[in-house]
């Protein structure tokens, strides 16, 4: 029996992969680590393996042939099925799953998290538990760098190569310490005036620019944070004004500590968010993983729940952005 493909190997697919992102063998050669001759003799090895023309030589730059996009293609499926057999191995190799990382965005309402966090412990006793809190896509990158077994995302994360679940959608609310200037303003609050104060935003902790459109951003003049504590904590304070999740000022409202604004731009009670399970496309669920996100689901669309016939609007969001005033 010959062998099949003529011995075809999954670095050569590699290798493959690699030229048809990079453009060119030397681009590839720089990401694999490899010198640029090995890469143009492990696709020479390969043409003459299939006994196909991948690559059009015509020109100072090789390219992809129509042969050479379906080959690569069928690699990426091929790489991807790898990736899945990988997952599955380690966890037959384990024979139990000992340990759970799980990443949450940090409009997620933390009594949920303590809810789930109290029945994990009672459930899986002997399964370390490892929960991370982020912000817009760091949630996502987390999930899909595999440093965590799924995560819940809002909407202005990146969603690139990862199954997507609506959960629920999260209110926020444009609110104020009672001392600020803008508590003091008839409302509605028209944008003029807001372009006059700090608004605080939240913003990803790696944005590498600001170039991007700031969505929910009304004042040139903002003050940027990585994290909703902080965040929560400037407004409290009386150094600016900004949206925050209903259910995270609902004590400040409530006890007087902050004030909810009507502002002009945005109709009453409308701003929402949506919140997502994301999980790798394909990844491998045991049991305890299928519990746990069951459960946080479970949890998380309890304490966000609306009560019965109301009428709240929604405004949905769902591009890639890296700053939200969230």
């Amino acid at each position: 029996m010959t062998e099949p493909l003529g011995g075809l190997t999954l670095d050569q697919l590699r290798v493959l992969r690699a030229v048809a992102r990079e453009g060119n063998f030397s681009a590839a050669a720089r990401k694999l680590g490899r010198v640029q001759s090995a890469v143009s003799q492990s696709m020479d090895r390969l043409e003459e393996q299939l006994g196909l023309r991948l690559f059009d030589r015509s020109s100072r730059v090789p390219s992809l042939t129509r042969h050479g996009t379906a080959i690569v293609e069928a690699a990426e499926r091929i790489h991807g099925d790898m990736a899945l057999l990988e997952d599955l191995t380690a966890s037959l190799k384990a024979g139990a799953e000992t340990r759970l990382e799980i990443v949450v965005d940090a409009i997620f309402p933390t009594s949920a998290l303590v809810g789930f966090a109290r029945d994990f412990a009672h459930q899986h006793p002997t399964v370390e538990l490892v929960l991370h809190t982020e912000t817009l896509s760091a949630v996502t990158a987390l999930v899909r760098d595999k440093r965590a077994a799924f995560g819940i995302a809002g909407p202005d994360a990146s969603f690139e190569g990862l199954d997507r679940q609506h959960l629920t959608h999260v209110r926020l609310m444009p609110v104020a310490s009672p001392d600020h200037p803008l508590a003091k303003l008839r409302s509605p609050i028209p944008t003029a005036e807001l372009t006059r104060t700090v608004q605080i935003v939240l913003s990803e902790r790696n944005a590498k620019s600001r170039t991007e459109e700031d969505h929910g951003v009304l004042s040139p003049s903002t003050w940027r944070v990585v994290d909703l504590a902080t965040k929560h904590a400037l407004i409290a304070g009386g150094l600016g004004w900004g949206n925050m999740p209903e259910h995270v000022v609902r004590d400040d409202l409530h006890e007087g500590r902050l004030v909810p604004l009507r502002v002009a731009p945005w109709s009453p009670d409308e701003y929402r968010l949506s919140l997502s399970l994301v999980r790798r496309e394909g990844a491998v669920s045991g049991p305890v993983r299928h519990w746990a996100e069951t459960r946080l689901v479970q949890l998380c669309r309890a304490e966000l729940a609306e009560p019965k016939g109301s009428t709240r609007g929604t405004r949905t969001r769902s591009k890639r952005r890296t700053v939200s005033d969230r």
